[in-house]
This record gives structure tokens, C-alpha cells and sequence, in this order.
């Protein structure tokens, strides 16, 4: 259970630390952040479950709306490289996104590290041949526009770059920096989110798989493929409104949580000190080593541990900040 920092303004938050305090919490906004942001990635994690059942829900010809959107099973299950890319992208990105979660409990990191670090290993791994295959399916998915492929190609390079710099910064213990790009790898993803013989009817050009053929989008339209050519028309630019939003969003997150940031650099300056680390505190990839931000110097609260061999490191050459 965390540590309060101080007494309840009131009955109510004294009432609150009695939920948030045992998974970890100490403070009661970083709780209700934790909230939001995880519970929206947990809720959208177990309601897209279902969808690995591909052939019963998710390409189901008879479903009513809770499966793929109309006409994209179709795109998907004519080539079997489309059909190995969305079953590649829906067995490991919706796992990844319930067992992500999980991460970022407090508590979860403080009594179960071993399970923390399996854990980020099994994410990350699901996270990377996730986007394999959201890459795969690019090209398809919802008309396979080049604004789509655009937005497909930027997140993966996003997502990817994120989850690399979150992995060198805990290799070189920078907890801080760790936990920016990883929440940052994470934000990125939350953006994500047949009857061909009536068609060749309707629309002759259709015996030709690779043909365009124009069609009215229309939601309230007459037949699924009005509603699937609407769809495509809206899904290009929700992507890259979803992904302004989450990388927008998940910076406002780091700068209103900066208490977080200090402690945890405290904590890897300690670590990198007690590995004989150069530069502790700043061993990984930071603003003052990479950048011109002033150099970072811990606190008088800071524990010091002896300078291990092999280290230029000296913790009585630091000035209390």
C-alpha cells in the first residue's frame, strides 16, 4: 500500500486513498489519470475480444454489425497474405492492449517486478508483430487509401521508435524516460482502432477483383456497400485525428504528472550510482546529455551508494539540487 504524502483535504479523499492507496497510489490525480487513460485501454481490450474468433464474429457473412466493417473481411480473405496480416494484427494487438494495462499498476511494480518485466517483454513482442500486420493490411483496410497507408506507416514508426527508446532507457535503468516512452508507445496504439455475387450484379465491373467502382457513401444508405464505401471515406480522417489527439494528449499526461518523472530519476540515479553507472541519473538517453538542457543534479533526499569499479562517477563532486 502507498505512503499518503500528506492528510486528506476532506472526508472524501480520505475515503478515496482507501481505493487507490492499496494498488499504489499515492497521490490522487496521478489515480485518476491512471483511470482514464488505462480504463479506456482495458474497456476497448475486453470488448474487441470476441473478435478472435475470426471466422464466427469478426468475418461472420451473417453478423449484424459487431464483426469487420461491411465488404473488409472480403479484402482480407481474398489474398491469404491480407488474411495472415489481420489475424497476425487482431491475436497479438488485442492481448497486448488487456495485458498492458497491468503495467502500469503501481503496486503491480513494486511486490511483482518479476511479472512486470515477463510481462513488458510479452507486450512488446505482441506489440511489434501486431504492427507487422497492421502494415501487411494497410494497403486493404478500408479502401487502402494513401492517406490510410500514410497513417498505418506513421504510427508503426511511432509505436516502434517508442517501444526501441523505452527499451534502451530501462537497459541503462533510466526509470523516468522508460516509463515517457513506453506511455508514449502506448497512447500511439490507442489510436488505432460478403456477398460478391449481388455485388457483380449491381456492379458488373466487380468480376474484376482489382477494379474500382464508384459507389455513394451513405451510412443510411440501402445496401452495406453504401455504408462500407462511407466508412472508408471517414476512416482516413478519424485515423489521423485519433493520432493527434493521443500523441497531444499523452504529452499534456507526462507534464501534468512531473512529481512522478523527479522520483523516478531520483531512483535511477541511485541504481545507475550503485551499478558504477557514467553520468548517474543521466545514463540514458536525457534532455542535459543529448541536449542543452541544464545538467540534472539529485536532491539532498537522493541515496548515494558507493562508486563501483570502473566508474569516473563521484557522488561528492554532485551538488544538491
Amino acid at each position: 500500500m502507498a505512503a499518503p504524502t500528506r492528510p486528506p483535504a476532506n472526508t472524501f479523499f480520505a475515503k478515496a486513498r482507501k481505493v487507490y492507496n492499496p494498488i499504489g497510489f499515492s497521490k490522487g490525480y496521478n489515480f485518476i489519470l491512471w483511470f482514464i487513460f488505462a480504463g479506456a485501454m482495458f474497456g476497448f481490450a475486453l470488448a474487441r475480444m470476441m473478435f478472435l474468433n475470426y471466422n464466427s464474429i469478426y468475418c461472420n457473412p451473417n453478423s449484424t454489425g459487431n464483426g469487420a466493417g461491411p465488404g473488409e473481411c472480403w479484402s482480407y480473405n481474398r489474398k491469404d497474405l491480407y488474411k495472415i496480416g489481420i489475424k497476425m494484427h487482431l491475436y497479438t494487438i488485442i492481448p497486448a492492449s488487456f495485458l498492458v494495462v497491468f503495467q502500469f499498476v503501481p503496486f503491480i511494480r513494486y511486490k511483482a517486478l518479476l511479472f512486470h518485466r515477463t510481462n513488458g517483454y510479452i507486450v512488446v513482442v505482441l506489440a511489434v508483430i501486431g504492427t507487422v500486420g497492421a502494415i501487411i493490411i494497410a494497403p486493404v483496410a478500408f479502401g487502402g487509401s494513401l492517406s490510410v497507408r500514410a497513417a498505418v506507416g506513421l504510427m508503426s514508426i511511432m509505436l516502434l521508435g517508442a517501444l526501441f527508446l523505452a527499451i534502451w532507457n530501462i537497459k541503462t535503468l533510466q526509470l523516468e524516460q522508460h516509463r515517457a516512452w513506453m506511455l508514449r508507445a502506448w497512447f500511439y496504439v490507442a489510436s488505432f482502432y460478403d456477398n460478391t455475387e449481388s455485388l457483380i450484379v449491381k456492379y458488373p465491373t466487380c468480376q474484376d477483383p482489382n477494379a474500382w467502382v464508384a459507389v455513394q457513401g451513405d451510412m443510411a444508405g440501402e445496401s452495406t456497400e453504401n455504408i462500407a464505401s462511407a466508412l472508408s471515406l471517414g476512416f482516413s480522417m478519424a485515423i489521423w485525428l485519433a493520432l493527434a489527439i493521443h500523441a497531444i494528449g499523452i504529452e499534456v499526461y507526462l507534464h501534468l504528472t512531473p512529481a512522478e518523472t523527479e522520483r523516478l530519476r531520483k531512483i535511477s540515479f541511485q541504481r545507475q550510482q550503485e551499478r558504477g553507472f557514467k553520468n548517474p541519473g543521466s545514463s540514458g538517453l536525457t534532455s542535459d546529455r543529448l541536449g542543452d538542457a541544464e545538467a540534472w543534479r539529485p536532491g539532498a533526499d537522493a541515496t548515494a551508494y558507493p562508486t563501483s569499479k570502473g566508474s569516473d562517477s563521484d557522488i561528492s563532486k554532485v551538488a544538491a539540487a
